[in-house]
């Protein structure tokens, strides 16, 4: 017999949608939208008579147990009914759970080897014999409605549950959601955005301030048992759901907020980040030169004060001594300050004054850059992140095969890597490392999890997880080596101990490397190679935080009906926006904001970020319910370490990361000048618009969820797909002891 024709749609338990639509959480694919679906003219007329013997299906009722599934066989025009298998029977055997069986929490496996949180089975997409099966998804252990009999006839799949992961992996989800051209690319992206300038400017003076090689143990702690279980879990959502940062919280509406801070942080951030990549360019321009504008006294920005180590045997235009690059009359610090951000017209951060134009068209040419990386989606992001993701690392082998070469070179590596084992006991050491790894790998960005909402469904995320953590570590590693050789040289040249020359931040990379380099052979030619360097580093973390808000935004947007919205108009909006805002640090007293934003817009929120996330997700959302999703990703499930990290350890790990943070605070300075009150208040300001989003967010859905108390609860901190289901008087796993206490 030819194939029957669909009668209806097959909801399975927990499928039950709203507004009576069979429709996936996480995609917008429908199922007679398939192409699968063409209609027998020789058996278009058995509709009727299998259609009117068909009871409608009825809301819940408390005595479900009572009803049995059956499976009703079509043989020579009789049908006969089985009994289908139970749940605790189909996931004993993976053979059992086919393409038209339902799987746990309302999820469907498609024959198309994607498969999302309520993804719409298909039908009639092989060869039926004569024997057609009708299933009737109805599970005993979640049950939402209960249907007598259904009207899917389908003939059961001839493979089990691991071969149908290992098919269709290159193919497109039924969803509109572009993917990424290849792996690779996504595996670029997310190694690009976790390596970024922190990894060259922060980490090489940490290990040398907290013990050397002793540091590497807390780091290494802190990975292992805090950020890369956080990580994990980002790539995990992103993929699962192949939803935004933002409407990704379907799977639990009262913490939608938490999207909205992860958006506005890294919407916060692009303002700063991105002038850094633009100081980057003027310095890369300014090195073009036979003699860079930083090695003498000479220039007309330079003052009095200013004092050449060239000249130290001979006369200086003055007699203060020389106290190291990070003094503020070297030339390189001349440069950089009166040069390049000329503070010398601003009195502070009352006295901003106007944008410079150089710096101007240099972050504008970063800022067009970032929307042609961009504006096409991950197609065209994930081919610039193949020179911006490796490039670095080219770079970094030449200036460190050079900086071997120099006097003074293995005293700095001495300095770099000489353990003090004593260190351990200073808790100062410890949330050092904790805060480095965590700002490393960029867990609660909502970065990670955007790129990942491009991915295909069975994509190993897993092994994408654990190959950027190792690159991310050895790229910190391996830039230390680069930068201490050149700081041993200078401290072998001019005389200085390691103590005067070794610092972090815009200060290493725009003041003591570049006088480091300013007396070698060839100075313009090792300069523009590690600016150059910089500016790749840059651009793949400055894509990333952009990709946040517009995937973030863009979705929200479209879920709430503005189909018509074009990623292309989008994309120049939240460019120009962060382009406007990013032009005042550019003024004279620019760097006075630039301090600011760099203390608060990226501290203690992006924090409550991915504490709310893990708790969330590990707690309301179910261990449980969690694992299932990522045993029907990648075919098993997280093992005891993944599930303890991920409820215990992670959370504890962020608070203690927290208290010590707010513990310690520092009066906020920029080299003289201490900032007032109210730019204090300012910053503090910053930081909680976007914490206090969660809390609000969480506030409006209860009172705008409908039914009683009990209800919007329970309605709150379950999936959508269930929520129909919650409203019929269906039991909420979430109000059981067994979903709090699965580990």
């Amino acid at each position: 017999m030819a194939g029957m024709p669909v009668l209806g749609n097959s909801v399975g338990a927990g499928e039950l949608r709203e507004n009576g639509s069979n429709r996936s959480s996480s995609s917008e694919s429908q199922h007679d939208t398939s192409p699968h679906r063409t209609q027998d003219p020789e058996i278009s007329c058995l509709r009727p008579d299998l259609t009117t013997s068909l009871p409608l299906r009825r809301p819940y009722e408390p005595n479900y147990k009572a009803t049995v599934p059956t499976v009703a066989t079509l043989n020579s025009g009789i049908v006969v009914t089985h009994t289908v298998p139970s749940y605790d029977e189909q996931r004993a055997s993976p053979a059992l759970l086919t393409r038209h069986s339902g799987t746990p929490g309302g999820r469907s496996v498609r024959d198309d080897g994607y498969c999302s949180a309520g993804s719409t089975p298909r039908a009639l997409d092989h060869k039926s014999t004569k024997g057609s099966v009708v299933t009737l998804s109805c599970y005993k252990k979640e049950p939402k409605i209960e249907i007598a009999e259904e009207g899917y006839f389908t003939e059961p799949p001839k493979r089990n549950r691991k071969h149908s992961i290992k098919v269709n992996l290159t193919e497109k989800p039924d969803d509109d959601r572009e993917t990424w051209g290849t792996g690779a690319d996504f595996l670029l992206s997310i190694i690009g955005f976790a390596v970024d300038l922190a990894n060259v400017w922060r980490f090489p003076y940490l290990c040398y301030r907290n013990g050397g090689g002793a540091f590497l143990i807390p780091y290494t702690l802190m990975l292992i048992f805090g950020a890369v279980p956080l990580f994990y879990m980002e790539l995990i959502l992103g993929q699962y759901n192949r939803q935004g940062p933002i409407t990704l919280w379907k799977i639990c509406p009262l913490f939608k907020g938490v999207g909205f801070c992860a958006v506005m942080v890294a919407f916060y951030v692009s303002f700063y980040y991105n002038v850094i990549i633009g100081w980057a360019l003027y310095f890369l321009v300014s090195s073009a030169r036979s003699e860079l504008p930083w090695l003498h006294c000479d220039n007309p920005w330079n003052t009095d004060q200013c004092w050449d180590a060239s000249r130290q045997n001979t006369t200086n235009k003055t007699d203060i001594s020389y106290q190291g690059p990070l003094s503020h009359f070297t030339p390189a610090s001349e440069f950089f300050h009166r040069a390049v951000l000329e503070m010398q017209y601003s009195e502070g951060l009352n006295d901003l004054g106007f944008p410079k134009w150089q710096l101007t068209i240099c972050l504008g040419i970063v800022y067009i850059t970032l929307y042609l990386s961009l504006f096409k989606g991950v197609k065209s992001s994930g081919k610039v992140v193949w020179m911006t993701a490796t490039m670095p690392y080219v770079v970094l082998s030449i200036l460190l095969a050079r900086g071997l070469l120099l006097p003074g070179a293995t005293r700095g590596i001495a300095y770099y890597l000489h353990p003090e084992l004593s260190r351990l006991k200073d808790t100062q050491v410890w949330v050092d490392a904790a805060v480095q790894i965590f700002y490393s790998v960029g867990a609660g960005f909502g970065v990670h999890l955007s790129y990942a909402s491009y991915n295909t469904f069975h994509n190993n995320c897993y092994r994408d997880c654990l190959v950027t953590t190792l690159v991310n570590c050895f790229t910190s590693f391996f830039s230390g080596f680069v930068i201490f050789t050149y700081l041993g040289f200078m401290s072998h040249k001019q005389g200085v101990p390691i103590s005067s020359v070794a610092t972090e931040g815009p200060g290493l990379v725009f003041q003591v490397y570049p006088e480091a380099v300013a007396t070698l052979p060839g100075a313009s030619l090792w300069a523009m190679l590690f600016f150059f360097m910089l500016i790749m580093l840059g651009l793949d973390s400055g894509m990333g935080g952009l990709e946040c808000v517009i995937t973030g935004l863009l979705d929200a947007a479209r879920a709430s009906g503005a189909r018509w919205l074009r990623r292309e108009h989008f994309t120049l909006l939240v460019v120009c926006l962060s382009f406007c805002i990013a032009c005042i640090n550019v003024t004279p007293g620019g760097i006075y904001l630039f301090h600011l934003l760099d203390t608060y817009a990226a501290g203690i929120s992006l924090l409550c970020s991915a504490l709310f996330e893990a708790v969330a997700v590990s707690w309301f959302y179910g261990l449980k319910r969690f694992s299932d999703d990522v045993e029907e990703m990648l075919g098993f499930r997280p093992g005891l370490y993944w599930r303890i990290c991920w409820k215990f350890v992670s959370p504890v790990f962020i608070i203690g990361v927290v208290v010590f943070g707010l513990l310690y605070q520092q009066p906020l300075v920029y080299q003289n000048y201490i900032y007032p009150q109210w730019a204090v208040f300012l910053g503090w300001g910053l930081a909680c618009s976007s914490i206090i989003m969660i809390p609000i967010v969480a506030i409006y859905k209860l009172i705008s969820t409908p039914g009683n108390c009990r209800q919007r609860i329970a309605c709150c901190i379950s999936p959508i797909s269930e929520h129909e289901a919650i409203r019929s008087g269906a039991p909420v796993s979430r109000f059981t002891w067994s979903h709090w206490l699965y580990v």
